[in-house]
């Protein structure tokens, strides 16, 4: 499978937020990536970080912007989601966060006096069709269409970023474990030295995922401890760990990681470690 940089670097939030909150800000070191949502339809939140995945991930293989499928089991097989109402449900209702929300990606300290403003502010897709019951692409002969909008599919062409589809099965789940080892993966492999990130400060790595929920430092310890416990059991190689004290991630550069098999037996152990809200709409 296949991601983009943007959300790599920034990840969408955990949980549902209010429905009176409609930004989601997120900074990795020089660069912010915010998202603002459909006052409808509300922010993309937890198992709505798959969509955008997998529409990358059919849009890089078959080297179009515009994809078509024929029913939504298609998303469902791929992601190693169960194929019943629920589930398909909460895709359509995924799409609609998505499709509705636009975003901002661009330079943090970017100031009036600059001698350049550069920043870029699109959608995710340019348009989307998607039969709401699964029963009737069949019967009215048309596919499902999504198209990307043209600075996704950019990013796409210039910086596919490949992610292993076993793990993403394995934490579909788990959107906090997921954006902490896509972020991981791709962070070690880009180090030439040793890293040390703070996990609560201004440019730490709780600024950087989507878990504004964990307000107290000793939440957000326990709980990336709790990631690099899931990450590891499928990564033994995991370049990463906590210093002593647990407010720092030390993390080395790995130029290559080997997935173990088992790693598809993880699902129903990680299911609910992020306690977020996956099947609600």
């Amino acid at each position: 499978m296949f991601n983009s940089r943007p959300f790599l670097l920034c990840g969408l939030p955990l949980k549902r937020p209010p429905s009176s909150t409609l930004v989601h800000r997120r900074r990795n070191g020089l660069f912010v990536l915010e998202v603002t949502g459909h006052p409808e339809y509300g922010l993309p939140f937890g198992q709505d970080r798959l969509i955008p995945l997998w529409v990358a991930s059919r849009s890089v293989r078959q080297n179009r912007r515009e994809i078509h499928f024929e029913t939504g089991s298609e998303i469902l097989d791929e992601l190693g989601l169960p194929h019943d109402g629920p589930h398909y449900r909460r895709i359509v209702e995924g799409f609609r966060r998505v499709f509705a929300s636009t975003i901002f990606f661009g330079p943090a300290d970017q100031t009036a006096t600059s001698p350049v403003w550069s920043c870029s502010r699109s959608c995710f897709f340019e348009k989307i069709r998607l039969w709401t019951d699964p029963d009737q692409t069949a019967k009215n002969g048309q596919q499902n269409v999504v198209v990307l909008s043209d600075m996704f599919w950019r990013e796409l062409a210039e910086h596919p970023v490949p992610i292993d589809g076993d793990v993403v099965r394995a934490l579909a789940h788990a959107p906090g474990a997921l954006d902490f080892f896509m972020w991981l993966s791709w962070r070690s492999h880009a180090l030439t030295a040793i890293a040390r990130i703070p996990l609560v400060s201004e440019f730490g790595l709780c600024a950087q995922l989507g878990s504004l929920e964990y307000s107290r430092t000793r939440d957000f310890k326990r709980t990336v401890s709790a990631w690099l416990k899931t990450v590891r059991s499928f990564w033994p190689d995991c370049p990463a760990c906590l210093s002593t004290d647990g407010t720092v991630l030390i993390v080395t550069p790995q130029r290559s990681r080997t997935i173990p098999r088992r790693s598809l037996r993880l699902s129903p152990i990680v299911r609910n470690s992020d306690n977020c809200d996956h099947t609600g709409t």
